[in-house]
């Protein structure tokens, strides 16, 4: 059984003073996927660097508080990629894969659109430049989980108001394409879906501070495992964390044999 979990922390340092690490402890993930570290390395401490014993890998943003992704790992990886070779992304800290044989798992933080204009033309060139990156990872004939935050939500169960978030990014008309495109045309799996393919409000992973979004589980689908064929098929049991809050996002934690 290998357990892996994604979680968007909304801060390291703000998760870890609301438990996260207490909660990792319990769960002995094999692998934990985190993004959104709002961290550079000088901010790190041991706990934070290798918790528990494990094996940590970062890439941080070179903008203070922002960004940042890593990969914790109860075995030492066999390589590390740090970024994935985005003259504009990488300098934002978000992409680390780790190789374990035959496995990659790869911790990803893909951009959000919804605070200006500006950034949902920089997610549109996101996009476009991660595609090519994805269809070279599924060609190398190696096992791969990509855990993170994809800031889409992929069809119309992924999210509670589909009907008004149809302008809005996160659920635009190009950005489920693209996600449709890896799914349907690329090889890529969506594994929550794998499992449970008509699941809907227990699916949600991130939920809007504004309003009542997390008391009336107003929730988005927005992180993610997308594995190769092989490993989807190896998934057992998918659930989502939510007896805890670390974050506005919820651990999305997958076991698979």
């Amino acid at each position: 059984m290998t357990k892996i979990i994604s979680a968007n922390l909304n801060g390291i340092r703000s998760a870890a003073k609301k438990g996260f690490f207490d909660w990792m402890k319990k769960e002995l993930p094999d692998f934990l996927c985190v993004q959104e570290l709002k961290a550079q390395q000088a901010d790190m401490t041991d706990d934070f660097l290798q918790p528990h014993g494990y094996h940590g890998h970062f890439h941080y943003a070179e903008k203070k508080g922002y960004s940042g992704a890593g990969v914790y790992s109860k075995t030492k990886p066999d390589a590390v990629h740090i970024g994935f070779g985005s003259d504009e992304f990488d300098p934002e800290g978000r992409y680390v894969r780790c190789d374990f044989g035959n496995l990659s798992v790869i911790s990803v933080y893909c951009p959000s659109g919804s605070s200006s204009e500006e950034r949902q033309e920089a997610k549109f060139r996101f996009m476009a430049e991660f595609a090519p990156h994805l269809k070279t990872l599924i060609n190398e004939g190696r096992e791969l989980v990509i855990c993170g935050d994809w800031n889409i939500a992929h069809k119309e169960i992924d999210l509670k108001n589909w009907k008004s978030n149809q302008k809005n990014s996160g659920f635009l008309p190009e950005e489920r394409a693209w996600m449709s495109h890896l799914f349907e045309e690329m090889g890529w799996v969506d594994v929550y879906r794998h499992l449970h393919p008509d699941t809907t409000g227990e699916a949600y992973t991130w939920w809007s501070n504004r309003g009542q979004a997390w008391a009336n589980n107003v929730g988005w689908r927005i992180d993610y495992h997308v594995a190769t064929p092989g490993m989807a098929n190896k998934a057992l049991s998918a659930s989502i964390y939510k007896e805890e809050r670390f974050s506005d996002h919820a651990p999305l934690i997958i076991q698979y044999g």
